[in-house]
Protein backbone atom coordinates (compact mmCIF):
# COMPACT_ATOMS: atom_id res chain seq x y z
CA UNK A 1 0.00 0.00 0.00
CA UNK A 2 0.85 3.68 -0.64
CA UNK A 3 1.32 5.82 2.53
CA UNK A 4 -0.63 9.23 3.16
CA UNK A 5 2.71 10.97 2.29
CA UNK A 6 2.23 10.14 -1.24
CA UNK A 7 -0.49 12.71 -1.99
CA UNK A 8 2.18 15.07 -1.07
CA UNK A 9 4.37 13.12 -3.97
CA UNK A 10 1.53 13.81 -6.43
CA UNK A 11 -0.45 16.92 -5.86
CA UNK A 12 0.60 19.28 -8.09
CA UNK A 13 -1.90 19.15 -9.94
CA UNK A 14 -0.87 16.79 -12.44
CA UNK A 15 2.79 15.66 -11.02
CA UNK A 16 7.82 15.05 -10.00
CA UNK A 17 12.04 14.82 -10.83
CA UNK A 18 16.11 14.22 -9.75
CA UNK A 19 19.40 15.62 -8.84
CA UNK A 20 20.04 19.61 -8.63
CA UNK A 21 19.53 20.88 -5.50
CA UNK A 22 19.95 24.38 -3.91
CA UNK A 23 22.62 24.29 -1.06
CA UNK A 24 21.78 25.06 2.29
CA UNK A 25 18.26 25.28 1.67
CA UNK A 26 15.62 22.86 3.71
CA UNK A 27 14.24 20.40 0.64
CA UNK A 28 10.84 19.75 0.50
CA UNK A 29 10.42 15.86 0.91
CA UNK A 30 9.29 15.56 -2.59
CA UNK A 31 12.97 17.39 -3.12
CA UNK A 32 14.56 14.84 -0.80
CA UNK A 33 13.29 11.94 -2.66
CA UNK A 34 14.63 13.55 -6.00
CA UNK A 35 17.80 14.29 -4.76
CA UNK A 36 20.86 12.25 -6.50
CA UNK A 37 18.16 9.87 -8.49
CA UNK A 38 17.30 10.39 -12.03
CA UNK A 39 14.06 8.35 -12.67
CA UNK A 40 15.12 8.07 -16.38
CA UNK A 41 17.79 6.02 -15.08
CA UNK A 42 14.82 2.87 -14.35
CA UNK A 43 13.72 2.58 -18.02
CA UNK A 44 16.04 -0.87 -18.22
CA UNK A 45 14.96 -1.92 -15.08
CA UNK A 46 11.03 -2.21 -16.17
CA UNK A 47 11.26 -5.59 -16.69
CA UNK A 48 12.82 -6.46 -13.82
CA UNK A 49 10.67 -3.88 -11.19
CA UNK A 50 7.53 -5.85 -13.03
CA UNK A 51 8.89 -9.11 -12.22
CA UNK A 52 8.88 -7.79 -8.42
CA UNK A 53 5.68 -7.06 -8.67
CA UNK A 54 4.52 -3.31 -8.32
CA UNK A 55 3.63 -3.73 -4.54
CA UNK A 56 7.10 -4.67 -3.73
CA UNK A 57 7.76 -1.26 -5.31
CA UNK A 58 9.26 1.97 -2.42
CA UNK A 59 6.73 4.43 -2.40
CA UNK A 60 9.33 6.70 -4.10
CA UNK A 61 9.98 4.88 -6.81
CA UNK A 62 6.18 4.31 -7.39
CA UNK A 63 4.72 7.75 -7.14
CA UNK A 64 7.98 10.01 -8.40
CA UNK A 65 10.81 8.19 -10.13
CA UNK A 66 8.81 6.15 -12.47
CA UNK A 67 6.99 9.49 -13.76
CA UNK A 68 10.39 10.43 -15.23
CA UNK A 69 9.13 7.56 -18.20
CA UNK A 70 5.62 9.01 -18.22
CA UNK A 71 4.75 6.09 -16.12
CA UNK A 72 2.28 6.94 -13.18
CA UNK A 73 0.97 5.07 -10.52
CA UNK A 74 -3.10 5.44 -9.24
CA UNK A 75 -4.34 4.42 -5.79
CA UNK A 76 -7.82 3.92 -7.20
CA UNK A 77 -6.86 1.68 -9.79
CA UNK A 78 -3.91 -0.29 -7.58
CA UNK A 79 -2.30 -2.81 -10.07
CA UNK A 80 -3.03 -0.76 -13.21
CA UNK A 81 -0.98 2.09 -14.55
CA UNK A 82 -1.13 5.45 -16.56
CA UNK A 83 1.31 6.09 -19.39
CA UNK A 84 1.22 9.60 -20.59
CA UNK A 85 3.40 10.46 -23.92
CA UNK A 86 4.91 13.35 -25.45
CA UNK A 87 2.83 14.40 -29.09
CA UNK A 88 4.67 17.59 -29.73
CA UNK A 89 2.36 20.35 -31.41
CA UNK A 90 -0.04 17.08 -30.66
CA UNK A 91 0.36 15.47 -33.80
CA UNK A 92 0.61 11.54 -34.17
CA UNK A 93 0.24 9.24 -37.35
CA UNK A 94 -1.69 6.28 -37.90
CA UNK A 95 0.42 3.83 -37.38
CA UNK A 96 1.45 5.04 -33.94
CA UNK A 97 -2.19 5.34 -33.25
CA UNK A 98 -2.57 2.08 -34.02
CA UNK A 99 0.75 0.86 -31.70
CA UNK A 100 -1.13 2.46 -28.54
CA UNK A 101 -4.92 1.11 -29.66
CA UNK A 102 -2.91 -2.59 -29.43
CA UNK A 103 -1.72 -2.01 -25.88
CA UNK A 104 -5.10 -0.68 -24.85
CA UNK A 105 -6.90 -3.30 -26.37
CA UNK A 106 -4.87 -6.01 -24.59
CA UNK A 107 -6.22 -4.13 -21.15
CA UNK A 108 -9.56 -5.39 -21.53
CA UNK A 109 -12.11 -3.37 -20.10
CA UNK A 110 -9.93 -1.55 -18.21
CA UNK A 111 -8.18 0.18 -21.38
CA UNK A 112 -8.92 3.26 -22.29
CA UNK A 113 -7.42 6.87 -23.30
CA UNK A 114 -8.01 10.63 -22.71
CA UNK A 115 -6.85 13.40 -24.99
CA UNK A 116 -5.45 16.01 -22.71
CA UNK A 117 -5.94 20.27 -22.58
CA UNK A 118 -2.25 19.51 -23.86
CA UNK A 119 -2.92 17.91 -27.34
CA UNK A 120 -1.95 14.82 -25.74
CA UNK A 121 -2.72 11.51 -24.85
CA UNK A 122 -3.17 9.90 -21.76
CA UNK A 123 -3.36 5.62 -21.87
CA UNK A 124 -4.82 4.02 -18.61
CA UNK A 125 -5.40 0.21 -17.68
CA UNK A 126 -1.93 -0.67 -18.25
CA UNK A 127 0.29 -3.33 -16.17
CA UNK A 128 3.08 -2.64 -14.98
CA UNK A 129 4.53 -5.83 -17.33
CA UNK A 130 3.08 -4.14 -20.07
CA UNK A 131 5.75 -0.98 -19.55
CA UNK A 132 8.55 -2.49 -21.06
CA UNK A 133 7.60 -3.66 -24.14
CA UNK A 134 4.82 -0.55 -25.24
CA UNK A 135 8.25 1.48 -24.62
CA UNK A 136 10.05 -0.53 -27.00
CA UNK A 137 7.28 -0.50 -29.41
CA UNK A 138 6.58 3.06 -29.06
CA UNK A 139 10.13 3.78 -30.16
CA UNK A 140 9.91 1.88 -33.02
CA UNK A 141 7.53 4.37 -34.65
CA UNK A 142 8.99 7.42 -33.08
CA UNK A 143 6.58 8.24 -30.06
CA UNK A 144 8.03 8.88 -26.82
CA UNK A 145 6.62 9.24 -23.09
CA UNK A 146 10.25 10.62 -21.92
CA UNK A 147 9.70 12.97 -19.00
CA UNK A 148 6.25 13.47 -19.29
CA UNK A 149 5.06 13.68 -15.54
CA UNK A 150 6.16 15.26 -12.26
CA UNK A 151 8.77 17.89 -12.15
CA UNK A 152 9.45 18.02 -16.06
CA UNK A 153 8.87 19.89 -18.92
CA UNK A 154 5.34 19.22 -20.10
CA UNK A 155 3.93 18.36 -23.69
CA UNK A 156 4.89 20.92 -25.33
CA UNK A 157 1.73 22.45 -27.42
CA UNK A 158 1.42 24.78 -30.78
CA UNK A 159 -1.47 25.25 -33.03
CA UNK A 160 -3.40 22.57 -33.86
CA UNK A 161 -3.76 23.89 -37.54
CA UNK A 162 -0.66 24.08 -38.06
CA UNK A 163 0.67 23.86 -41.52
CA UNK A 164 -3.19 23.81 -42.84
CA UNK A 165 -4.85 26.86 -41.05
CA UNK A 166 -5.43 29.42 -43.98
CA UNK A 167 -5.09 31.80 -41.05
CA UNK A 168 -2.29 30.90 -39.37
CA UNK A 169 0.62 33.35 -39.17
CA UNK A 170 3.56 30.85 -38.73
CA UNK A 171 3.99 27.01 -38.56
CA UNK A 172 4.44 26.06 -35.44
CA UNK A 173 4.89 22.15 -35.62
CA UNK A 174 8.73 22.70 -36.08
CA UNK A 175 9.12 24.87 -33.57
CA UNK A 176 7.96 22.72 -31.42
CA UNK A 177 9.65 20.28 -32.43
CA UNK A 178 12.88 22.08 -31.58
CA UNK A 179 12.19 23.34 -28.41
CA UNK A 180 11.29 19.57 -27.25
CA UNK A 181 14.74 18.18 -28.61
CA UNK A 182 16.58 20.99 -26.85
CA UNK A 183 14.74 20.46 -23.83
CA UNK A 184 15.00 16.29 -24.06
CA UNK A 185 18.78 16.46 -24.94
CA UNK A 186 21.88 15.95 -23.42
CA UNK A 187 21.69 19.96 -21.87
CA UNK A 188 17.98 19.67 -21.15
CA UNK A 189 17.27 20.16 -17.25
CA UNK A 190 16.85 16.67 -15.29
CA UNK A 191 15.07 18.29 -12.00
CA UNK A 192 12.80 21.11 -11.83
CA UNK A 193 11.32 22.37 -9.07
CA UNK A 194 8.30 21.59 -10.58
CA UNK A 195 6.53 20.66 -13.58
CA UNK A 196 6.59 23.48 -16.76
CA UNK A 197 4.17 24.69 -19.15
CA UNK A 198 5.59 25.89 -22.98
CA UNK A 199 3.76 26.69 -25.88
CA UNK A 200 4.32 28.51 -29.12
CA UNK A 201 1.62 30.27 -30.88
CA UNK A 202 0.92 30.77 -34.82
CA UNK A 203 -2.38 32.12 -35.54
CA UNK A 204 -4.38 34.94 -33.92
CA UNK A 205 -6.51 32.48 -32.27
CA UNK A 206 -3.64 30.54 -30.09
CA UNK A 207 -4.50 31.78 -26.27
CA UNK A 208 -1.36 30.81 -24.24
CA UNK A 209 -1.65 32.91 -21.18
CA UNK A 210 -2.02 29.84 -19.00
CA UNK A 211 1.50 28.75 -19.83
CA UNK A 212 4.55 29.08 -17.83
CA UNK A 213 6.65 30.22 -20.73
CA UNK A 214 4.62 30.80 -24.22
CA UNK A 215 5.94 32.30 -27.40
CA UNK A 216 3.34 34.64 -29.02
CA UNK A 217 3.69 35.59 -32.32
CA UNK A 218 4.11 39.15 -33.42
CA UNK A 219 5.88 41.85 -35.54
CA UNK A 220 8.85 43.86 -34.41
CA UNK A 221 10.46 46.46 -37.34
CA UNK A 222 8.08 44.27 -39.95
CA UNK A 223 9.92 41.19 -39.04
CA UNK A 224 7.89 38.14 -37.86
CA UNK A 225 9.04 36.58 -34.69
CA UNK A 226 7.45 36.46 -30.93
CA UNK A 227 7.19 38.03 -27.74
CA UNK A 228 7.86 36.30 -24.67
CA UNK A 229 4.99 36.05 -21.93
CA UNK A 230 5.79 34.52 -18.88
CA UNK A 231 4.40 33.03 -15.10
CA UNK A 232 1.08 31.82 -16.11
CA UNK A 233 -0.61 28.73 -14.13
CA UNK A 234 -3.75 27.22 -12.22
CA UNK A 235 -3.18 25.72 -9.36
CA UNK A 236 -4.91 24.88 -5.69
CA UNK A 237 -3.58 27.79 -4.31
CA UNK A 238 -3.29 30.89 -7.08
CA UNK A 239 -4.27 31.36 -10.64
CA UNK A 240 -2.75 33.87 -12.78
CA UNK A 241 -2.46 34.48 -16.82
CA UNK A 242 1.25 34.75 -18.15
CA UNK A 243 2.52 38.31 -18.39
CA UNK A 244 5.34 40.21 -21.24
CA UNK A 245 8.89 39.43 -20.50
CA UNK A 246 9.98 42.54 -22.26
CA UNK A 247 11.81 40.52 -24.95
CA UNK A 248 11.34 39.02 -28.49
CA UNK A 249 12.95 36.45 -30.53
CA UNK A 250 13.52 35.51 -34.15
CA UNK A 251 11.80 31.76 -34.40
CA UNK A 252 15.09 30.24 -34.59
CA UNK A 253 16.17 31.23 -31.32
CA UNK A 254 12.65 29.73 -29.22
CA UNK A 255 14.46 26.54 -28.50
CA UNK A 256 17.84 27.92 -27.27
CA UNK A 257 15.75 30.41 -25.22
CA UNK A 258 13.50 27.69 -23.67
CA UNK A 259 16.72 25.81 -22.86
CA UNK A 260 17.92 28.84 -21.35
CA UNK A 261 14.55 29.70 -18.95
CA UNK A 262 13.89 25.92 -17.63
CA UNK A 263 18.37 25.42 -16.99
CA UNK A 264 17.86 28.64 -14.62
CA UNK A 265 14.57 27.78 -13.43
CA UNK A 266 15.86 24.25 -12.34
CA UNK A 267 19.39 26.05 -10.30
CA UNK A 268 17.03 29.19 -8.82
CA UNK A 269 13.31 28.00 -8.41
CA UNK A 270 12.14 27.35 -5.02
CA UNK A 271 12.82 23.72 -3.35
CA UNK A 272 11.69 24.47 -0.15
CA UNK A 273 7.47 24.89 -0.44
CA UNK A 274 6.01 23.22 -3.34
CA UNK A 275 3.28 25.71 -2.87
CA UNK A 276 5.55 28.84 -4.03
CA UNK A 277 7.77 26.52 -6.73
CA UNK A 278 6.24 27.40 -9.72
CA UNK A 279 8.14 30.25 -12.37
CA UNK A 280 5.92 32.48 -11.06
CA UNK A 281 7.17 32.83 -7.78
CA UNK A 282 10.92 32.97 -8.94
CA UNK A 283 10.36 36.01 -11.52
CA UNK A 284 8.38 37.73 -8.00
CA UNK A 285 11.38 37.06 -6.00
CA UNK A 286 13.72 38.48 -8.57
CA UNK A 287 12.09 41.38 -10.13
CA UNK A 288 10.91 40.99 -13.48
CA UNK A 289 13.90 43.15 -14.80
CA UNK A 290 16.17 41.17 -12.54
CA UNK A 291 14.88 37.98 -14.26
CA UNK A 292 15.00 39.18 -17.85
CA UNK A 293 18.79 40.76 -17.06
CA UNK A 294 19.65 37.06 -16.01
CA UNK A 295 18.38 35.42 -18.49
CA UNK A 296 20.02 37.90 -21.69
CA UNK A 297 23.42 37.04 -19.85
CA UNK A 298 23.19 33.39 -20.43
CA UNK A 299 20.98 33.53 -23.69
CA UNK A 300 24.28 35.95 -24.83
CA UNK A 301 26.55 33.19 -23.65
CA UNK A 302 25.46 30.30 -26.13
CA UNK A 303 25.34 33.25 -29.00
CA UNK A 304 21.43 33.75 -29.57
CA UNK A 305 19.80 37.12 -28.90
CA UNK A 306 16.51 38.30 -27.69
CA UNK A 307 15.97 42.52 -28.80
CA UNK A 308 13.44 44.74 -26.07
CA UNK A 309 9.35 44.73 -26.97
CA UNK A 310 6.40 46.04 -25.76
CA UNK A 311 4.59 42.48 -25.61
CA UNK A 312 1.67 43.43 -27.96
CA UNK A 313 1.28 40.36 -30.01
CA UNK A 314 -1.41 38.76 -33.08
CA UNK A 315 -3.44 37.02 -30.60
CA UNK A 316 -6.86 38.63 -31.46
CA UNK A 317 -9.63 36.17 -30.39
CA UNK A 318 -10.46 33.45 -28.59
CA UNK A 319 -9.58 29.73 -29.85
CA UNK A 320 -11.75 28.18 -33.08
CA UNK A 321 -13.26 24.80 -31.83
CA UNK A 322 -11.91 22.89 -35.37
CA UNK A 323 -14.97 21.02 -35.92
CA UNK A 324 -16.46 20.13 -38.92
CA UNK A 325 -15.14 20.24 -42.40
CA UNK A 326 -13.25 22.85 -43.01
CA UNK A 327 -10.92 23.65 -46.19
CA UNK A 328 -6.88 23.89 -45.89
CA UNK A 329 -5.07 26.67 -47.18
CA UNK A 330 -3.87 23.71 -49.90
CA UNK A 331 -6.59 23.99 -52.44
CA UNK A 332 -8.86 20.54 -52.82
CA UNK A 333 -7.68 19.54 -49.01
CA UNK A 334 -10.41 19.73 -45.41
CA UNK A 335 -9.55 19.12 -42.56
CA UNK A 336 -12.60 16.95 -40.36
CA UNK A 337 -12.85 17.71 -37.01
CA UNK A 338 -14.41 14.99 -34.87
CA UNK A 339 -15.53 15.62 -31.48
CA UNK A 340 -14.24 13.39 -28.77
CA UNK A 341 -16.87 13.54 -25.84
CA UNK A 342 -15.24 14.41 -23.09
CA UNK A 343 -11.82 13.23 -24.47
CA UNK A 344 -12.17 9.58 -24.21
CA UNK A 345 -11.29 7.27 -26.49
CA UNK A 346 -11.42 3.23 -26.32
CA UNK A 347 -9.03 0.87 -28.60
CA UNK A 348 -11.39 0.16 -31.61
CA UNK A 349 -12.31 4.10 -31.84
CA UNK A 350 -8.39 4.09 -32.11
CA UNK A 351 -7.63 1.66 -34.21
CA UNK A 352 -10.97 3.55 -36.67
CA UNK A 353 -9.36 6.56 -36.29
CA UNK A 354 -6.06 5.17 -37.73
CA UNK A 355 -7.65 3.41 -40.87
CA UNK A 356 -10.31 6.75 -41.63
CA UNK A 357 -6.85 8.73 -41.14
CA UNK A 358 -4.68 6.51 -43.91
CA UNK A 359 -8.01 6.10 -46.06
CA UNK A 360 -9.45 9.28 -46.44
CA UNK A 361 -6.29 11.77 -45.31
CA UNK A 362 -2.74 11.56 -45.29
CA UNK A 363 -2.31 9.17 -42.47
CA UNK A 364 -2.09 11.91 -39.57
CA UNK A 365 -4.62 13.25 -37.25
CA UNK A 366 -4.42 15.77 -34.04
CA UNK A 367 -5.25 16.11 -30.62
CA UNK A 368 -6.92 19.80 -29.88
CA UNK A 369 -6.63 21.66 -26.22
CA UNK A 370 -10.56 21.15 -26.61
CA UNK A 371 -9.54 17.09 -26.22
CA UNK A 372 -10.80 16.59 -30.16
CA UNK A 373 -9.61 15.19 -33.17
CA UNK A 374 -8.97 16.54 -36.67
CA UNK A 375 -8.00 14.52 -39.74
CA UNK A 376 -6.50 16.57 -42.23
CA UNK A 377 -5.42 16.26 -45.73
CA UNK A 378 -9.34 14.99 -46.94
CA UNK A 379 -9.46 15.44 -50.78
CA UNK A 380 -12.97 17.59 -51.01
CA UNK A 381 -14.35 14.48 -53.75
CA UNK A 382 -13.80 12.04 -50.27
CA UNK A 383 -15.27 14.19 -47.89
CA UNK A 384 -18.76 12.43 -48.34
CA UNK A 385 -17.64 9.48 -47.62
CA UNK A 386 -16.10 10.36 -44.31
CA UNK A 387 -18.75 11.69 -43.09
CA UNK A 388 -21.24 8.60 -43.77
CA UNK A 389 -18.25 6.45 -42.02
CA UNK A 390 -20.18 5.01 -38.73
CA UNK A 391 -17.34 5.98 -36.23
CA UNK A 392 -18.74 9.79 -37.06
CA UNK A 393 -21.83 8.93 -35.33
CA UNK A 394 -19.86 8.36 -32.02
CA UNK A 395 -17.41 10.91 -32.76
CA UNK A 396 -19.89 13.95 -34.28
CA UNK A 397 -18.27 16.39 -36.43
CA UNK A 398 -21.19 18.88 -35.76
CA UNK A 399 -21.98 18.31 -32.39
CA UNK A 400 -24.43 20.46 -30.14
CA UNK A 401 -23.16 23.50 -29.01
CA UNK A 402 -22.29 22.62 -24.92
CA UNK A 403 -20.32 19.18 -26.27
CA UNK A 404 -18.08 21.39 -29.13
CA UNK A 405 -16.97 23.36 -26.40
CA UNK A 406 -17.02 20.47 -23.17
CA UNK A 407 -13.37 20.12 -21.71
CA UNK A 408 -12.86 17.63 -18.90
CA UNK A 409 -10.23 16.39 -16.35
CA UNK A 410 -9.66 12.49 -15.47
CA UNK A 411 -12.52 12.57 -12.31
CA UNK A 412 -12.35 10.52 -9.64
CA UNK A 413 -12.19 7.42 -11.49
CA UNK A 414 -8.77 7.78 -11.95
CA UNK A 415 -7.64 10.42 -10.08
CA UNK A 416 -7.59 10.26 -5.72
CA UNK A 417 -8.00 14.37 -5.78
CA UNK A 418 -11.14 14.60 -7.78
CA UNK A 419 -14.16 15.14 -5.59
CA UNK A 420 -16.56 13.94 -8.50
CA UNK A 421 -16.85 11.88 -11.35
CA UNK A 422 -16.24 14.87 -13.66
CA UNK A 423 -16.47 13.16 -17.01
CA UNK A 424 -19.53 11.21 -16.78
CA UNK A 425 -21.34 14.20 -15.02
CA UNK A 426 -20.08 16.74 -17.31
CA UNK A 427 -21.18 14.44 -20.41
CA UNK A 428 -24.46 13.42 -18.61
CA UNK A 429 -25.39 17.56 -17.87
CA UNK A 430 -24.26 18.52 -20.97
CA UNK A 431 -26.86 16.39 -22.63
CA UNK A 432 -29.57 17.32 -20.55
CA UNK A 433 -29.15 20.91 -21.23
CA UNK A 434 -28.92 20.17 -24.92
CA UNK A 435 -32.58 18.51 -24.92
CA UNK A 436 -34.12 21.44 -22.65
CA UNK A 437 -31.98 24.16 -24.87
CA UNK A 438 -31.53 25.83 -27.42
CA UNK A 439 -28.26 28.18 -27.83
CA UNK A 440 -27.31 31.03 -30.79
CA UNK A 441 -23.68 30.08 -30.16
CA UNK A 442 -21.51 27.39 -28.57
CA UNK A 443 -20.56 27.92 -24.77
CA UNK A 444 -17.30 26.82 -23.64
CA UNK A 445 -17.73 24.82 -20.21
CA UNK A 446 -14.39 23.20 -18.48
CA UNK A 447 -14.98 20.91 -15.84
CA UNK A 448 -12.31 20.25 -12.88
CA UNK A 449 -12.76 17.58 -9.99
CA UNK A 450 -10.66 19.93 -7.16
CA UNK A 451 -9.15 23.00 -7.37
CA UNK A 452 -5.73 21.46 -8.87
CA UNK A 453 -8.07 23.17 -11.82
CA UNK A 454 -6.47 20.37 -14.67
CA UNK A 455 -9.25 20.93 -16.08
CA UNK A 456 -9.04 24.65 -16.47
CA UNK A 457 -12.07 25.74 -14.91
CA UNK A 458 -10.82 29.29 -15.26
CA UNK A 459 -10.37 29.31 -18.95
CA UNK A 460 -14.16 28.38 -19.17
CA UNK A 461 -17.22 30.96 -19.86
CA UNK A 462 -18.39 28.57 -17.41
CA UNK A 463 -16.24 26.46 -15.08
CA UNK A 464 -17.18 23.48 -13.25
CA UNK A 465 -15.08 22.59 -10.04
CA UNK A 466 -15.85 19.42 -7.80
CA UNK A 467 -16.99 19.82 -4.08
CA UNK A 468 -18.68 18.32 -1.94
CA UNK A 469 -21.87 20.49 -0.02
CA UNK A 470 -24.49 19.71 2.96
CA UNK A 471 -28.04 18.64 1.42
CA UNK A 472 -30.89 17.19 3.80
CA UNK A 473 -28.72 16.98 6.29
CA UNK A 474 -25.96 14.58 4.37
CA UNK A 475 -22.52 15.77 3.13
CA UNK A 476 -23.43 14.70 -1.04
CA UNK A 477 -21.00 15.45 -4.06
CA UNK A 478 -21.39 19.00 -5.79
CA UNK A 479 -19.53 21.45 -8.21
CA UNK A 480 -18.41 25.23 -7.88
CA UNK A 481 -19.54 27.42 -10.85
CA UNK A 482 -17.30 29.91 -12.06
CA UNK A 483 -18.52 32.34 -14.84
CA UNK A 484 -16.88 34.95 -17.34
CA UNK A 485 -13.52 33.24 -18.40
CA UNK A 486 -11.92 34.83 -21.59
CA UNK A 487 -9.75 33.97 -23.70
CA UNK A 488 -9.91 36.96 -26.26
CA UNK A 489 -8.30 40.23 -26.91
CA UNK A 490 -9.03 41.32 -23.13
CA UNK A 491 -8.75 37.69 -21.79
CA UNK A 492 -9.52 37.19 -18.20
CA UNK A 493 -10.04 34.33 -15.41
CA UNK A 494 -13.66 33.01 -14.68
CA UNK A 495 -14.55 34.20 -11.34
CA UNK A 496 -16.81 32.31 -8.82
CA UNK A 497 -20.39 32.44 -9.12
CA UNK A 498 -22.32 31.62 -5.47
CA UNK A 499 -22.08 28.55 -3.36
CA UNK A 500 -21.72 24.92 -4.20
CA UNK A 501 -24.61 23.64 -6.09
CA UNK A 502 -25.38 19.59 -5.53
CA UNK A 503 -24.96 17.71 -8.67
CA UNK A 504 -28.34 16.54 -8.43
CA UNK A 505 -29.74 20.19 -8.58
CA UNK A 506 -27.09 21.15 -11.33
CA UNK A 507 -29.02 20.88 -14.85
CA UNK A 508 -31.10 23.29 -13.43
CA UNK A 509 -29.35 26.34 -12.08
CA UNK A 510 -27.22 25.61 -15.24
CA UNK A 511 -30.04 26.18 -17.40
CA UNK A 512 -31.12 29.19 -15.86
CA UNK A 513 -27.37 30.87 -15.93
CA UNK A 514 -27.77 29.91 -19.91
CA UNK A 515 -31.34 31.70 -20.39
CA UNK A 516 -30.38 34.82 -18.10
CA UNK A 517 -26.73 34.91 -19.64
CA UNK A 518 -26.16 33.18 -22.74
CA UNK A 519 -29.12 33.84 -24.79
CA UNK A 520 -30.09 30.48 -24.62
CA UNK A 521 -34.19 29.67 -25.05
CA UNK A 522 -36.07 26.65 -23.63
CA UNK A 523 -37.40 23.80 -25.90
CA UNK A 524 -41.12 23.75 -25.74
CA UNK A 525 -42.24 20.85 -23.71
CA UNK A 526 -42.83 17.70 -25.46
CA UNK A 527 -46.55 16.08 -24.63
Amino acid sequence: MVSAASKEFEADGAEPGQMGTQSGTKLSKIEQAKAGFCGLDLEPRLGELASQGWQSLDEETLTIHLKWLGIFFRPVTPGRFMLRLRLPNGVILADQLEVLADALDRCGEEGSADITTRQNLQMRGLLLEDMAPLLMAMEGVGLTSRQSGHDNPRNITGNPLAGIDPEEVIDTRPLVAAIQARLLGPEGPRNLPRKFNVAVGGAADSFLLHNDLAFLPCHREGELGFTVMVGGFFSAQRNELAVPLGLWLRPEHLADFSLVVLRHFERHGNRAARTKSRLLYLIEQLGLETYRGELLAELAAIGAEALPHDGSHLVTRAPRSGLGVQAQKQPGLNWVGLSVPMGRLDADAMVELARLARTYGQGELRFTEAQNILIPGVATDQVGALLAEPLLQRLRPEPGPLEAEAVSCTGNRYCSFALIPTKTTAQAVVEELERRLELPQAVRSHWTGCPNACGQPYMGEIGLMGAKTRQDGQMVEAAKIFLGGSMGAEPQLAALHGTAVPLTALPDVLETLLVERFGARRRSQTP
